[in-house]
């Protein structure tokens, strides 16, 4: 439901998920967010998202995405419209009691997707040839008996699930055209209202509250991220091309990461 620029090697180093200086790898972006560059210095001080939404600073020095590689950057050739901004949790309730007719419809909604996630349970974790994402259009069904925000960062993942890989992409905002690691889970994560402004995979470490969750984990550490939403792995690394979902088969190797779950979820 999220202008992109992607973030590559400067000159002097090496930097991180969203933490870095548009180099030539990127060369093909039009449009240099004044923004980003103001923050792409290594071992800036960031500021993350605490328990309970509070914010927590730190010094954080960030590295290189070692998984970019495996993620399909995009190439110059390839243009895609940019995202929309993702919903917050509740914003799409109404105010006031619904009518008969409403509670109908959203009734009658329920039961199709409800039907719909049953007929595609089966086969929602096929994958396709050349990588680990899943197969049809690359969404995952909505499941109906999860919290409601994790049917919105579901859903709202589902929004971005094929956009290109771009290092540094959905960074300086989450309305973007292309997204790496951290601005992918930051997308899905505001969907679901869990997020007010994206985050790289460095301050992602002290997201929400330590430890796994029932319906949703990330994890994160200086140059990589991802996470699992009700089970299943959302990921830009083993993709399986330029456009293929980030909704991926099977799981990963969690070594090196700091595990982060949003509290009560």
């Amino acid at each position: 439901m999220f202008l992109a620029l992607g973030c590559g090697l400067s000159a002097a180093g090496l930097s991180a998920c969203g933490d870095a200086k548009v180099g030539a790898g990127v060369a093909h972006t039009k449009t240099v967010r004044a923004g980003l560059i103001a923050a792409a210095t290594v071992g800036s001080t960031r500021v993350g998202t605490a328990a309970g939404g509070a914010p927590s600073t730190g010094t954080l020095k960030e590295v290189a995405d070692p998984e970019e590689a495996s993620s399909f950057p995009a190439p110059a050739s390839v243009h895609h419209a940019a995202a929309a901004t993702p919903k917050k949790a509740g914003e799409s309730i109404a105010a006031g009691a619904p009518s008969d007719a409403e509670v109908r419809r959203e009734l009658s909604q329920m039961q199709a997707v409800e039907r719909s996630a049953k007929r595609a349970q089966h086969n929602r974790l096929t994958p396709v040839p050349g990588g680990r994402s899943i197969g049809g259009d690359g969404s995952l069904p909505i499941p109906a008996n999860v919290p409601e925000a994790i049917q919105k960062v579901i859903a709202g993942a589902n929004e971005i699930t094929n956009f290109p890989y771009v290092f540094g992409g959905g960074h300086a905002s989450f309305v973007d055209n292309a997204y790496d690691c951290s601005g992918s889970v930051s997308y899905a994560l505001a969907a679901g209202g869990l997020l007010s402004e994206p985050e790289t995979s460095g301050t992602l470490e002290s997201w929400g509250a330590p430890g796994p969750g029932r319906y949703i984990t990330v994890y994160a550490n200086a140059g990589h991220t991802y996470m699992y939403v009700d089970g299943v792995l959302y990921d830009t690394a083993g993709r399986s091309g330029v456009y293929a979902s980030r909704w991926q088969v099977g799981s990963v190797d969690n070594s090196g990461f700091v595990a982060r779950h949003w509290p009560g979820l």
